[in-house]
């Protein structure tokens, strides 16, 4: 099944490497989104987020996360400040941390997609499940 796929992230090269293991996963990328007014843009043609917690406009990923997942979308935040999610976000999955190497990343695009799917689902190693 294919996706549609919202990257919240504020460092292009690693938002556009994201891009690359999104679309070779054989999904469909909505948008890249720097900041919280870019990303609420896409927040009706997102079926998942990958979101950082730090943007542009500061630490406003988990506040991102939590309104794409009432909007109905599959999130799962990337960061290299996990602590910054507390217990997590409402709605949200979890969050895997960076720096995030290549099989992880595809990982997690995968975790979310089947996930979202309602088949089971294989979490990264590094990946730390929300309970919410």
């Amino acid at each position: 099944m294919t996706y549609k796929i919202l990257i919240v992230e504020d460092q292009l090269l690693i938002a556009l490497h994201i891009e690359d293991a999104v679309m070779a996963l054989g999904h469909d990328v909505v948008g890249i989104a720097a900041n919280s007014q870019d990303a609420m843009k896409y927040a009706q043609d997102c079926e998942i987020a990958l979101v950082d917690v730090q943007l542009q406009d500061g630490i406003t990923g988990p506040t991102i996360g939590a309104a794409l997942a009432q909007s109905g979308a599959t999130v799962l935040f990337m960061t290299a400040n996990p602590d910054l999610l507390g217990e997590g976000v409402p709605g949200t999955l979890g969050v895997i941390s960076k720096p995030i190497f290549d099989l992880e990343l595809v990982g997690a695009i995968q975790f979310a997609a089947d996930l979202r799917s309602g088949g089971d689902a294989l979490a990264p190693e590094r990946f730390k499940r929300f309970e919410n």
